[in-house]
Formats: structure tokens, C-alpha cells, sequence
């Protein structure tokens, strides 16, 4: 029984119930910790999964009823206690010790505390970005809103607005696409996905949508969402062009919760500051996942990180601080987004990298690109390539590396190089 491993550490509460409070909560058991745990989420709905939000649940091949993290016997067998439809509005702790009050009135006791949660999307400030039709994608009940809208959409004629180009704005695209709705991306960046993947991959991917049938329109800035009567009739840019859509979804990033965390002192900057083992600034209290900023090994600078792997890893590592286990290193990260029929898959940290070796044998996907810095190999990005992911994601977390003029010779399996930097 580890519930001594912290003294006095008979309840731990978790705000915040999707991917990072959940691990939390899985890993605190798995660690034998016996103390009463609470999770509390604000959404109406059990933890579910994100990321079907924008891709099978978007499209139609998804329900909601299968997206559950884990069924309800889950959480009752262990005694994890789930607070549905409740947010925790105030906080007072005293270092070890706090209580915790809910919208609902709940007063919650606790002698552990972790912050998962999350963040919300970054809205659209221009005239008329309040009508209806302007649609955001974060939470089951926005997904299921906008499915609706793309229903509707779907027997009238028009296109949908995708005010964005990054991850979310280009899967949108993707579903509007699958379901035979003409979209158009407007991005404010010179190319796709700009901060997330190189030019190279730009190109490939924004070349994919369009013989897809959506339009892309880059460098371009929303200047004015048009109404009629209070609905969405059209989308006008800075440079003057009229879009017609009766639906807009804004994709433009996001914005960490950090309301409790400030109300409590701790240190924030573009999200909750934490230590290699998930610590804030008050070293009793820890938070994970989307809304949580950190200084990795692996990169030069503080990063916040929005993903599945970052969410799983982060809470098993705040779960083992709480109850003061020494846990294991983050490893690299690692992403991934399906758009339509494109994989896209990243690994490790390539902000930085001063080589890319490009690993393609037409003009198109597959598409696979290695990082270097100083000719150590640091990360990857492939498209429709899961086999060059796997073996350089591997390379990674043993702390391998490809030589990059093999890496170059598409003849080259890089499960072969692999298997000869592991002999």
C-alpha cells in the first residue's frame, strides 16, 4: 500500500476528466495508491476521446457511445469517484492540504491536487463572428452541433468556411470533403501547417487537399464574417475576396485554462509551469497535459504540448509525484493527424533542426522526412509512411541515430538501420 508515500494522503483530487486527468487517476491505482480519488469534469459526458472529434465522428463512421476513454465499471471497481457537469470555480490550499467548491455547490476535500485542465479554442474577433453557423471544434457537444450543421449543409448548395490551416482546420477540411461538402481553408500563413511541419510537407499536404477538391487560400486574413438576418451568409478577407458558406469553423489554436492555477499563485506562462515530474510552482500540487508548460531535455525552450502521447505520458508522471515515486523520463514526442486519406505522423522535437533528408520516391505522398541537428538525427515526419516513423520514433527514445545519407537512399528500410544501430 503506497498511500503513505505521501503523509496523510487520503484523498487526491483531479480537476479536469479528459485524456490527462484520466491517466492520472488510472496511474495513481496502478501505482497502489488506495486513498479516495475524485475526478471532476465540466462536460455532461463520461471521458471520451478527442481526437475522433474531427476525423470518424465528424464524417459519420463514429458514435459518441464509442468514443468512452473507459466504461462506467471502470471507474466504479477501483473507487474513482466521476463528477460529471460540475467545474471547480475556487480553490483554497494551504501548501498540503485545501477544498475545493464546485458550480454545483459541492464542497470537495483533498490532500492531493493535480490540474488537467485543458484549454479552450482561441475565438475569432472580427464583425459578425458571433452568428450563427460560426461553429468551434474542442468538446463532444461541439462535434456533434457541427455534424449536424454539415447534415444540413450537405443538402443545399454553398461551401464551408475553415478559418485556419493547422491540424484541426485541415481535418475539418477532410470530413467536409468525405462527405462531398466543398471547402475552403483560409489561412493567414504563407503555407499549411507552418508551425508544425516543413515547407516540403506544406507543399504535399496542401497539394493532396486540393486535388481533393478543397480550396486553400494561404496568406489570407479574415476580415468580416457576413450575415443575414443573424446567420453566417458569407466569409470577406482583407484582400477583398467573398466567400459564400452557411457554415464557418474557426480552427486558429487554442488557449490554456489556467484561471485556477492563477487563483492559486502558481507560476503560469502560456499555460501551468511545471518540472520535469509535473510539479507547479507549489511543489504539492501538479498538473498534465494540454494546459501545462514544461522544459523538456529535448528542446531548447519551454514547450506546451497538445496531444494524446503528451497527455498519456504526463499524467503516469504527475501521478508518481504525488505520491513521491521518482518517475521515468518523458520520452520525445510524438503526433499525429488523419486527413482524409493522409497519415500524418511526427516524432521528436524539429523546430530547431538545421538538415532535413526528404525520403520520397515520387511527387507525392509517401512522403517521409528525417530531422538533424549538428547531424544527430532528431526527428521526423511522415506521410503515409508508418514504417519510417516507427523505426526513426524508435531510434529516439533509445537515443539512436540514422546516418543521413542512408536516411537519403529511399532503397534504404529504415527498420534496417535500425536494427543495425541496435546490435
Amino acid at each position: 500500500d503506497r498511500r503513505g508515500a505521501v503523509t496523510g494522503m487520503e484523498s487526491i483530487l483531479i480537476v479536469g476528466s479528459g485524456q490527462a486527468g484520466v491517466q492520472i487517476a488510472v496511474s495513481l491505482r496502478e501505482l497502489g495508491y488506495r486513498g479516495r480519488i475524485s475526478l471532476v469534469g465540466s462536460e455532461p459526458h463520461a471521458p471520451y476521446q478527442r481526437p475522433p472529434l474531427s476525423k470518424a465522428f465528424l464524417v459519420g463512421d463514429a458514435e459518441a457511445s464509442s468514443l468512452d476513454l473507459r466504461n462506467v465499471a471502470f471507474y466504479v471497481e477501483p473507487g474513482i469517484d466521476v463528477h460529471v457537469s460540475e467545474r471547480v470555480i475556487s480553490v483554497d490550499h494551504d501548501g498540503y492540504r485545501g477544498t475545493a467548491t464546485t458550480d454545483c455547490g459541492r464542497t470537495l476535500t483533498f490532500d492531493g491536487l493535480a490540474l488537467a485542465t485543458g484549454v479552450r479554442p482561441r475565438r475569432l474577433t472580427v464583425p459578425g463572428a458571433d452568428a450563427r453557423g460560426v461553429h468551434y471544434l474542442r468538446t463532444l457537444d461541439d462535434a456533434a452541433t457541427l455534424r449536424r450543421a454539415l447534415s444540413d449543409h450537405e443538402r443545399g448548395p454553398g461551401t464551408v468556411a475553415v478559418v485556419g490551416g493547422g491540424f484541426i482546420g485541415l481535418e475539418i477540411a477532410a470530413a467536409c470533403r468525405a462527405r462531398g461538402i466543398w471547402a475552403t481553408v483560409i489561412e493567414t500563413a504563407p503555407r499549411v501547417m507552418a508551425r508544425a511541419v516543413s515547407p516540403e510537407m506544406s507543399t504535399t499536404l496542401e497539394r493532396a487537399h486540393q486535388e481533393t477538391g478543397a480550396r486553400i487560400l494561404l496568406g489570407s486574413t479574415v476580415e468580416e464574417v457576413v450575415t443575414s438576418d443573424g446567420q453566417v451568409s458569407a466569409v470577406r478577407t482583407e484582400d477583398g475576396q467573398l466567400i459564400e458558406c452557411g457554415v464557418v469553423v474557426v480552427g486558429i489554436g487554442s488557449l490554456p485554462r489556467t484561471e485556477l492555477a492563477e487563483q492559486l499563485g502558481l507560476r503560469c506562462d502560456n499555460g501551468i509551469v511545471v518540472d520535469e515530474a509535473c510539479r507547479t510552482s507549489v511543489p504539492s500540487i501538479v498538473a498534465a497535459g494540454d494546459c501545462s508548460v514544461f522544459q523538456p531535455a529535448w528542446a531548447p525552450r519551454p514547450v506546451r504540448l497538445e496531444s494524446v502521447p503528451n497527455a498519456t505520458d504526463q499524467g503516469r508522471i504527475a501521478a508518481a509525484a504525488l505520491l513521491g515515486i521518482k518517475p521515468a523520463p518523458q520520452p520525445p514526442p510524438w503526433f499525429w493527424s488523419d486527413q482524409g486519406a493522409l497519415k500524418l505522423q511526427l516524432a521528436g522535437w524539429t523546430a530547431e533542426s538545421d538538415r532535413r533528408v526528404v525520403r520520397r520516391a515520387t511527387g507525392s505522398a509517401p512522403l517521409s522526412i528525417v530531422h538533424y541537428v549538428d547531424e544527430r538525427m532528431v526527428g521526423v515526419e511522415a506521410l503515409n509512411s508508418p514504417h519510417d516513423f516507427s523505426a526513426v520514433k524508435r531510434a529516439l527514445v533509445t537515443g539512436d541515430s540514422f546516418p543521413p545519407e542512408a536516411v537519403g537512399d529511399v532503397r534504404v528500410h529504415l527498420k534496417d538501420l535500425l536494427a543495425t544501430t541496435q546490435r
